[in-house]
């Protein structure tokens, strides 16, 4: 009888419930995936899934010489080595501007892996800028406004450079518009700062006769290409110029910027302008 008791005890196996089923399996789940976290850590922590991803980050405004640099420093390469791409880079540039890929480096961020060379990721910046100004909307605003999409890009350029906020936006395109339509040099100190790879707002009687194609105060008209790389909305602001008939404009303060048609009161409006520089420095 005890030899009988005994066997059948090791032959008898324990069954889960039915409630008991749904909590072994939840058990053997949990344990089964503390198992993986703990596998992916590890192997993470020995590099076996590679570096984690970086980006690179183009602002919008910055001129190509800034993205070639920031490029430079992104990849560890040696300053210079961007810039020397871009001739050999074939971008998918429009036939105005020669080569020049300035106002076509689209800011945006962009990934950046083992593989990323300046080559690519000027095409990556050139291809992105083509879809971007391409879309039919803004084709269809430069003709509205009797331009070519490349000199909307080039009055965004300049808007992108001007405006102190994106609300200015609208106004600063008017301005040109005006401006260009009375046959006035617009008289952008923007401009003068691109042609002496500088920017300040310090301009001088000397800056303003620089022997340039940017000296907006000696030629009329648009420069010869972008002066920066703008974003999509100054290019909004390029297309659909704000409504209004002025013809100057001064931040006197940080988010105040004086709008007008009447050139005494844009005198009144530079005067509190230098009035405010001079507080701010102490002088």
């Amino acid at each position: 009888m005890v030899n009988e008791s005994l066997d059948t005890r090791r032959h008898h196996w324990t069954r889960p419930t039915r409630r008991g089923r749904p909590a072994l399996l939840a058990g053997v789940v949990l344990v089964l995936g503390v198992a993986v976290a703990v596998l992916v850590l590890m192997l993470a922590r020995e590099g076996m899934f590679g570096p984690p991803p970086r980006t690179l980050v183009i602002p919008e405004g910055r001129r190509a010489s800034q993205v070639y640099a920031a490029v430079d420093r992104s990849l560890d390469v040696p300053p210079g080595t961007t810039r020397k791409a871009v001739g050999k880079a074939d971008l998918a540039l429009p036939l105005e501007v020669k080569g020049n890929p300035e106002g076509y480096l689209f800011p945006a961020t962009y990934p950046v892996t083992s593989g990323t060379t300046p080559t690519s990721l000027l095409t990556y910046m050139v291809d992105t800028a083509r879809q971007r100004f391409g879309a039919d909307h803004i084709a269809a605003g430069a003709r509205r406004n009797h331009l070519s999409v490349h000199q909307a890009v080039t009055i965004a350029s300049i808007v992108q450079a001007e405006a102190g906020t994106t609300a200015d936006m609208g106004k600063v395109s008017r301005v040109i518009y005006n401006r260009l339509a009375r046959g006035m040099p617009l008289q952008m100190d923007s401009m003068l700062n691109y042609a002496l790879k500088r920017s300040t707002l310090d301009t001088t009687v000397d800056d303003t006769k620089i022997d340039s194609a940017y000296n907006s105060y000696e030629h009329r008209g648009l420069p010869p290409t972008p002066i920066d790389n703008p974003g999509e909305q100054a290019m909004e602001a390029a297309i659909t110029p704000t409504p209004g008939r002025w013809l100057y404009f001064v931040t006197v303060a940080p988010g105040d910027t004086r709008f007008t048609d009447s050139y005494a009161e844009h005198l009144r409006n530079v005067q509190e302008f230098n009035r405010n520089r001079l507080e701010a420095s102490g002088s």
